[in-house]
């Protein structure tokens, strides 16, 4: 029988690699937390602090916008592919569950037809 996660890691290049971590790690509740968390101190510094500690001044945040679009250039390729990846492995898992559903049907089978030879040789 074979393994398919240990099949489909050994098929990554590095690049897809990386995909794969930027995927399971930007795709997580805790960096959306972080995520707001940068957002709503970055937009409270700007606003509430003296205005000679401003750094990217109230209403444009261009430099906000700036890093937050940069994130978005960098990341959202990086998580399709990763996506397309635990695509793949998934349709992996599927063609192994189907090899070990169809092995273990044919396996029932067999057994029914013991079965039915054991009951016929028992009423005789």
């Amino acid at each position: 029988m074979r393994d398919i996660n240990i099949e489909h890691r050994s098929r990554l290049g590095r690049g897809e690699k990386l995909a794969m971590i930027v995927t399971k790690k930007i795709g997580t509740m805790g960096f959306f937390v972080i995520m707001i968390i940068w957002t709503f101190s970055w937009i409270g510094w700007n606003t509430f602090t003296p205005e000679k500690f401003h750094f990217d001044p109230y209403p444009a945040f261009v430099l906000w916008l700036f890093i937050s679009n940069m994130f978005q250039l960098f990341f959202l390729p990086l998580i399709m592919v990763g996506q397309n990846l635990l695509g793949r492995h998934a349709e992996l898992r599927a063609e192994a569950d189907f090899e070990i559903n169809k092995r273990a049907e044919e396996k029932v089978e067999e057994i029914f037809v013991i079965l039915k030879k054991l009951e016929k040789d028992i009423k005789q």
